[in-house]
């Protein structure tokens, strides 16, 4: 498997724009809380290393994955946000839940992105097995919630530039 030993969250942290005058929304589902915590505590460590503001970090809690989008989605509405994170996981269990919670998540959370003209970083893992998550979210993996808050303060950055 092409991910099985890298941890994939590197960056360079040179490339990153400063955040100082950024505003960041994240909705975090409840659902897998012992994994969403990890990877909000690796969002947050990012925006605060790229400059954020804690006061300018606003973080509002769903129940689960398929509630993600309209978390999401409340707080791309407001205007002082430039971007949000959605963190969340789902874990293939025995039926097809995880293919509508996963499906229906990923398209909800894009419609948002285009409605809103805003970034919302992906970091909804979909992953076979707990372990799996837990070596994505501060494991040997790395973090992806460093990654999603990387691609959203890069994306507000290249916004602001066109």
């Amino acid at each position: 498997m092409a991910t099985s030993l890298k941890n994939l969250s590197a960056f360079d942290k040179d490339t990153i724009p400063n955040g100082a005058d950024f505003s960041i929304g994240i909705v975090v589902s409840e659902w897998n809380g012992h994994i969403t915590s990890k990877l909000l505590e690796g969002a947050m460590e990012t925006l605060l290393n790229a400059g954020v503001n804690q006061s300018n970090i606003h973080v509002k809690q769903v129940p689960g994955a398929f509630e993600l989008p309209l978390g999401a989605q409340w707080l791309a509405q407001n205007e002082q946000i430039d971007g949000v994170i959605a963190i969340g996981v789902v874990i293939q269990g025995e039926t097809r839940h995880f293919d509508f919670v996963c499906s229906g998540t990923t398209q909800g959370i894009v419609d948002v992105t285009l409605k809103y003209n805003k970034p919302v970083g992906f970091c909804l893992l979909t992953d076979n097995t707990e372990q799996q998550s837990i070596d994505r979210a501060g494991g040997k993996h790395g973090n992806k919630g460093v990654e999603a808050a990387v691609t959203v303060l890069r994306m507000i950055e290249l916004k602001r530039e066109l």
